[in-house]
């Protein structure tokens, strides 16, 4: 049996290399995340939820005692970047009264995906203890997985707190891990077929709350949008709440950008009924 793939994955996958002048925007993320740090907000850092050095979490509290609170996970498909490159991009949530927690995580190769389902499973439990009301869940790229997964029916979070959870934005997902098997990126992420499978939010069923949007640009990678859009058509039929949204022209790296205004519709997405 030919188990050639019958696609270039590694080019389905290949975000930077279909956006001029990407090489430039780590290093624009980090100045943009540093300076809003430096703004006079209040920002708690490096807050521990493990004893993993990258095991730690910023909560960026709004003005006023929060409404809830709303969670940020960054991509890097599970290798790269941590929560300092995204702080502004939680602006948005904070000025419409909003708690907003980024947790970094352990990356690959050091620990495999399903580790680090966990650790956003233990660093949610952690920042939820501090904060009362409900919890909204995002996550961009790789994010968008680990959000996901808690919301499925075997999330590492407790019953009580997926109870809390009313919304989960998964912003450029990727919720079917099988083709990642076929890419280069795979000697980093030493995924297998058993944990693809097990860690693709599409081949489970939604647990507790079951509204879920799924939120991806017109301009992305086409596997891009079949996954956003898989998600949302698979969960409809298992009895979720679920929508799927293309934005414009957004790029993959353009369509989190309105996350850092109030009146963007991303961020009514994300933290509004």
């Amino acid at each position: 049996m030919d188990t050639t793939p019958s696609r270039d994955w590694d080019d389905a996958f290949a975000n930077m290399a279909h956006v001029p002048g990407s090489a430039q925007l780590p290093s624009k993320w980090a100045a943009r995340a540093a300076a809003y740090r430096e703004s006079g907000l209040r920002i708690e850092q490096d807050v521990p939820y493990g004893d993993h050095p990258r095991e730690r979490f910023d909560i960026v509290w709004p003005d006023s005692t929060p409404k809830g609170l709303a969670v940020f996970v960054h991509g890097g498909y599970w290798m790269r970047l941590d929560r300092s490159y995204w702080t502004d991009l939680a602006e948005g949530a904070r000025a419409c009264g909003w708690a907003v927690c980024l947790p970094s995580y352990t990356l690959a190769p050091e620990v495999r995906i399903s580790q680090m389902t966990r650790q956003i499973g233990k660093a949610v439990t952690a920042a939820a203890a501090r904060v009362a009301g409900p919890l909204r869940l995002a996550g961009h790229s790789a994010g968008g997985h680990l959000v996901s997964r808690m919301i499925c029916t075997d999330t590492p979070l407790a019953g009580d707190l997926v109870g809390r959870i009313d919304h989960t934005l998964s912003i450029s997902g990727l919720h079917d891990l099988r083709p990642l098997l076929h890419t280069e990126m795979n000697k980093t992420l030493h995924l297998d077929l058993a944990e693809a499978a097990a860690e693709s939010a599409v081949l489970h069923r939604p647990a507790g709350n079951r509204r879920l949007t799924a939120w991806v640009g017109g301009g992305e990678r086409p596997e891009f949008i079949r996954q956003a859009q898989i998600i949302a058509q698979i969960w409809e039929g298992l009895d979720a709440d679920t929508n799927c949204i293309v934005e414009g022209l957004h790029n993959h790296f353009t369509v989190i950008e309105g996350l850092r205004a109030v009146d963007s519709a991303i961020t009514k997405a994300f933290i509004e009924k």
